[in-house]
């Protein structure tokens, strides 16, 4: 009689096994819907990567006139200063003439001078007159002692 129980509960079993497993394994129409929506996903992310790739790129571009057209009307604008203004005029509008000087320095830089002439990075400190000075990093930079009181 166990082995009967045994025997009927394992074929209660499978049936039940079998029934549900047909049902929730996908249909291979569930699996091609799934492979086209992933493709379809793929297919968009990539319109959409060219897309933003094109705009970037037509941004440069335009970015790049406009700095041209920007150029033009500055030349413009200092030649025409210098013809039509008054020398004052005309400064505010020609380049500086510490830029004049970065570029003849610049130039002189390749040529026979020594690299110490050559403009030198910005320091990320403060450089001391003398070496007994204190620097900005001491702990007491700064502070003042109090002096003492005499009663």
């Amino acid at each position: 009689m166990t082995w009967l129980i045994i025997a009927s509960s394992l074929l209660v079993g499978v049936v039940i096994g079998l029934l549900l497993g047909g049902r929730l394994s996908a249909s291979p129409a569930r699996l091609r819907e799934l492979e086209n929506e992933l493709r379809e996903a793929r297919e968009a992310e990539r319109r959409y990567r060219s897309s933003v790739g094109d705009h970037f790129s037509m941004t440069a571009d335009l970015v790049h006139h406009m700095t041209q057209s920007y150029r033009e009307v500055y030349d413009h604008l200092a030649s025409g200063a210098q013809d039509l203004c008054s020398d004052e005029v005309a400064a505010k509008l020609l380049p500086a003439k510490s830029d004049a000087n970065f570029s003849q320095q610049a130039a002189q830089v390749g040529s026979d001078q020594d690299e110490s002439a050559a403009l030198a990075p910005p320091r990320d400190y403060a450089a001391k007159a003398s070496p007994d000075q204190k620097g900005a990093l001491a702990e007491d930079f700064g502070i003042e002692k109090p002096a003492p009181k005499e009663d």
